[in-house]
C-alpha cells in the first residue's frame, strides 16, 4: 500500500480529526503517503489536506437540509471537485470517517467508488463509523427514545426530525433510508470500523450487516491528561467535602441534566457537583451545591478538573464511547455511568460502576461505594486502565488489523 486517502468532516480538531492526524502520523512512520480530504473547519499544517467546498457550501448544504430533511444530497458542485481530485490521487486506500456535516454529496460519491474506484485491482475502502447515521433515515442516534424502525420495517415519520441533522418541515426519513441502504451496501473490498463493541452489534442487525467489522476503540493522549494538582478547590470554595465531576457538550435531557439535577437534590448537604459545559441560561437557578462552568477548549483546564474531582459521574442516555471516561481515568479519578450505549466499556470493577439507566438510588449508592475504597489503589488502577487507550497502541491496531501493513 502506497497511499490512503482520508474523507472527513474535520481534520486536525475535534475527536474525529484527532484521530485523521494521528493515523496520518502513523502511516508516516512506515513510509506510507496520505492525504486527508475534510469539509470543514481549517487544517493543521503539516499534514496534505484537501478542502471540500467552502463555508458558504456548507452553510447552504444545511439550509436546504432543514427545509428538505436530504441531509447530505447536496453539494453536488464541490463533491465533483472532489471526485476529479480522488482520480487525481489515485490512493490504494479510501478510509471514510463522518460523511454528515453538511459538507459532500453521498449519492454522487458512492456512485464513484462503486461504478469506478472499486473496478480498479488493488483499492480498498475502509469506513470508520462514530455514530449510527449511516443505517438510518435521519438520525445519528436510536437509544434514547427506544427506536428500532432501521432494523427490519425501515425508517419512517422520524420522532427526532428535529434533532441533528435537523429539519423543521419536511420528514424525508423514509426516502433516506431506501437511498442510503442502496449506496452504502453492496461495495466490494469494504471493511467497517466501529470504536465500541455495542455500535458493531447494532451495525450488525442493520442492512450494513455483510460487511467485517472491526472494533477498534478510540484513544487518548496520555501526555495531557494525567494526574495533575490544581487550586481549584480553594478557588472555588469546595473545600475537602465530596467533588463530583460531570461533562457535556451541549448539556441536555439524553446528555443526563434532569439526572445532575435529581441527583444534586438526593446529595444536596453532601457534595458539590462541578457541571462543565452548561450554557448561561442553563446556569440560572442552579441547586446551592452545583457549580455550573460554560464550555472550554482548555484541555489544561479539564485535566484539573478531572484530577480534582472524587468521581467522574457519566449519565448519558445515548453514547457511542465517550472519550470523557477514558480522560478521568487517565487522571486517576473513577466513573459512574449508565449501562447505556459504549459507555461502559472502558470500565473495570476496579476502575468505575455501571448502574441501570435511570436508577437513581444505584448512582447514590455506586457514589457511596467508590468514594468507601482505598483513593490511591483506584488511582492507580484507572490510569493503568487509560493507558490500554494511549494512541499508539490503537493506531497501531489500525495498522494491523485495518490497513494490514
Amino acid at each position: 500500500m502506497k497511499k490512503v486517502l482520508f474523507i472527513n468532516s474535520i481534520v486536525g480538531n475535534g475527536s474525529t480529526g484527532r484521530i485523521i492526524t494521528g493515523l496520518m502520523d502513523a502511516l508516516a512512520a512506515k513510509g506510507i503517503d496520505s492525504v486527508c480530504a475534510y469539509g470543514r473547519n481549517s487544517a493543521p499544517e503539516g499534514y496534505r489536506t484537501y478542502r471540500i467546498g467552502s463555508d458558504m457550501d456548507v452553510n447552504m448544504h444545511g439550509v436546504l437540509s432543514r427545509i428538505t430533511d436530504r441531509h447530505g444530497m447536496y453539494s453536488a458542485g464541490v463533491t465533483k471537485k472532489l471526485i476529479e481530485f480522488i482520480r487525481r490521487e489515485d490512493p490504494d486506500l479510501i478510509h471514510i470517517h463522518n460523511v454528515h456535516g453538511y459538507y459532500v454529496n453521498v449519492r454522487m460519491l458512492f456512485e464513484y467508488l462503486k461504478d469506478e474506484y472499486m473496478k480498479k485491482a488493488g483499492h480498498r475502502i475502509v469506513w470508520t463509523l462514530h455514530d449510527c447515521w449511516t443505517f438510518t433515515g435521519h438520525c445519528t442516534h436510536f437509544a434514547y427514545i427506544g427506536c428500532d424502525r432501521w432494523k427490519e420495517e425501515g425508517c419512517h415519520d422520524c420522532p427526532q426530525k428535529r434533532q441533528y441533522p435537523a429539519s423543521f418541515l419536511m420528514d424525508a426519513s423514509k426516502r433516506n433510508y431506501i437511498d442510503k441502504k442502496a449506496l452504502f451496501t453492496g461495495i466490494p473490498e469494504t471493511e467497517l470500523v466501529t470504536p465500541s463493541r455495542w455500535l458493531k452489534d447494532e451495525v450488525q442487525k442493520s442492512y450494513l450487516k455483510d460487511y467485517p467489522v472491526h472494533v477498534v476503540p478510540t484513544g487518548i493522549d496520555l501526555k495531557r491528561f494525567r494526574a495533575l494538582k490544581s487550586d481549584l478547590r480553594e478557588r472555588y470554595g469546595i473545600g475537602d467535602g465530596l467533588l463530583l465531576l460531570g461533562v457535556a457538550n451541549p448539556w441536555r435531557e439524553r446528555k443526563g441534566i434532569d439526572d445532575f439535577m435529581e441527583m444534586a437534590k438526593r446529595l444536596k448537604d453532601k457534595a458539590v457537583i462541578v457541571m462543565i459545559g452548561l450554557k448561561p441560561a442553563q446556569m440560572k437557578n442552579l441547586p446551592e451545591n452545583v457549580i455550573g462552568i460554560g464550555h472550554t477548549d482548555s484541555i489544561e483546564e479539564m485535566v484539573q478538573w478531572y484530577s480534582t474531582a472524587d468521581v467522574y459521574v457519566n449519565l448519558t442516555l445515548e453514547d457511542t464511547f465517550p472519550t470523557t471516561n477514558l480522560e478521568s481515568m487517565a487522571c486517576g479519578t473513577p466513573v459512574i455511568t449508565y449501562e447505556t450505549g459504549g459507555s461502559p466499556e472502558s470500565l473495570t470493577p476496579d476502575t468505575g460502576i455501571v448502574v441501570p439507566v435511570r436508577d437513581m438510588n444505584g448512582v447514590i449508592r455506586a457514589i457511596d461505594d467508590m468514594t468507601s475504597r482505598d483513593a490511591d489503589k483506584t488511582a492507580l488502577a484507572c490510569r493503568t486502565q487509560a493507558e490500554q487507550y494511549s494512541p499508539e497502541i490503537r493506531f497501531e491496531e489500525y495498522l494491523r488489523t485495518v490497513y494490514r501493513v
